[in-house]
């Protein structure tokens, strides 16, 4: 069948974006769906900083490539042996899919999936093959989703069912955002009530990261980023303290406010800079996690004798250390009772055409979170 896309063919141009256009919108050939996959029509797909680095060359992919993957449709055609979805079901994409064989699998770790590393890295579905072509040539899949498309084919194991009453603009932000920064405070964390605990990059991630503390019932919840704007929305959200990391001195106002530090520090920048910060805000004792995924040559130290003299703990947590199948309905469940307020980062939605404008918004850290419908 014939789709509309938004296609990358090279990594790497300047900004303004809407000006070097590194997403052409193209109608592409998309296969129909084989063994264990769905055809789904993308009602909605958020714009992530996952994509911004491949636009921008930090996390580098094989070209050409329909990227997106933070998303939600509807089930229109399922392939051969696929019997829990059905044409008409709502689900969310999940950024990794998983195999569900292999150990990370079956330690009930499926972001580690051995196999689903594979095939995002190969940019292909789970399967390892590619269902998108442009004429004779072949274009890669981002993450096993390539949402920013009017309809996709992915692995069964890329979506997860979900409440058909959630508009899909906020179900599409808990396939990335919400199950990433939700996550790596209830699973990799296992946040104690009281608790305090620093976020530091409030991007979409850092955002869900501290709307998960507060439903969590953590004391003290410090929001650190260079955007006052965001700080302010960061208040808004619960936290109770907010600091603005360009000034000098953070780290000893918030040791003096804390005691010596927070039991936990979330880094979700993705920037080396943020993860010495979180390091340094983490009491003796405490526990440092980071969900960031900066370029890959980037390198963290800190002083090797603070690991064990105050037995300080790091953690990484990727896709927030979750079992989407369980969390994401779980999540969703929390955003109907009004415990996760979902619907705050939604800062605007836009059409497929605007994607690359959208892109400047995001890399400038203006927004929260846009959405495109395709």
């Amino acid at each position: 069948m014939k789709i509309r896309a938004a296609v990358i063919t090279e990594m790497g141009k300047i900004r303004p974006y809407r000006e070097s256009r590194p997403l052409i919108i193209r109608e592409l050939e998309l296969e129909e769906p084989q063994l264990g996959e769905v055809l789904v029509r993308i009602k909605a797909a958020g714009l992530c900083h996952s994509d911004l680095s491949v636009i921008n060359g930090s996390r580098p992919w094989p070209m050409p490539m329909v990227l997106g993957h933070e998303a939600a449709g509807v089930v229109e055609k399922v392939g051969e042996g696929v019997d829990d979805l059905a044409p008409g079901d709502h689900v969310a994409c999940v950024f990794k899919p998983s195999c569900g064989r292999c150990l990370p699998c079956r330690e009930g770790r499926p972001g580690l999936c051995v196999e689903g590393t594979k095939a995002n890295n190969a940019g292909t579905l789970l399967s390892g093959a590619i269902r998108l072509h442009d004429g004779d040539d072949k274009i890669f899949h981002h993450l096993g989703v390539s949402a920013f498309s009017d309809h996709i084919v992915a692995s069964r194991r890329s979506l997860v069912k979900i409440d058909p009453s959630v508009p899909f603009d906020k179900a599409a932000l808990f396939g990335c955002a919400i199950l990433t920064g939700v996550g790596e405070v209830v699973n990799t964390a296992h946040i104690e009530m009281g608790a305090s605990a620093a976020v530091i990059g409030l991007g979409g991630v850092g955002l869900s990261a501290l709307m998960a503390l507060v439903a969590s019932g953590a004391g003290e919840i410090l929001a650190l980023d260079i955007n006052d704007a965001k700080l302010e929305f960061a208040r808004k959200l619960g936290a109770t303290h907010v600091f603005n990391t360009r000034k000098t001195g953070i780290t000893e106002e918030v040791k003096q406010l804390t005691g010596g530090g927070v039991d936990y520090a979330f880094e979700t920048a993705g920037a080396v800079p943020a993860m010495k910060i979180a390091y340094q805000l983490t009491r003796p004792g405490g526990e440092t996690i980071t969900s960031g995924l900066p370029r890959p040559e980037a390198a963290f130290s800190f002083p090797q004798v603070t690991l064990a003299a105050e037995e300080r703990t790091i953690k990484g947590s990727y896709m927030g250390s979750c079992v989407p199948d369980r969390d994401i309905p779980r999540y969703i469940n929390l955003f109907k009772q009004d415990r996760l307020p979902v619907d705050q980062l939604l800062s605007k939605i836009i059409p497929l055409e605007d994607i690359n404008e959208g892109f400047d918004q995001l890399a400038s850290g203006e927004v929260n979170r846009i959405v495109v419908i395709p």
